[in-house]
């Protein structure tokens, strides 16, 4: 097996990642969605789908990069580093387009 290969043949870590860009692809294009139909409730809307958006493409290249030190360090040691910065990034764009969704749903009720 060389460095550059695969770690095995189930091909795990490449789901893994497949799977964290598709999941960030989504909130980022949620949140732009999120922008067009909430958009008439204000600007704090507006800078909380631009968030969820930043955060969702944080998330995918933070994604991207945690796949590489993985496959290295799985080569190098057989055990795989924790998810931290990933995972943060996208619960904070969770985080940001439920905000969103709240403030749009109360700036109705207002009069």
């Amino acid at each position: 097996m060389t460095e550059h290969g695969p770690f095995d043949e189930g091909l795990q870590a490449e789901r893994t990642l497949l799977a964290w860009r598709r999941t960030a692809l989504s909130f980022a294009v949620a949140s732009l969605m999120g922008i067009k139909v909430m958009a008439d409730a204000g600007v704090a809307v507006v800078v909380l789908g631009l968030a969820g958006v930043a955060l969702g493409g944080v998330a995918y290249v933070v994604a991207s990069a945690r796949y590489r030190t993985a496959h290295a360090q799985l080569v190098t040691y057989g055990t795989a580093p924790r998810p931290g910065l990933a995972l943060a990034a996208m619960s904070a764009s969770v985080l940001v387009l439920g905000v969103a969704c709240a403030a749009y749903v109360f700036a109705g009720a207002l009069p």
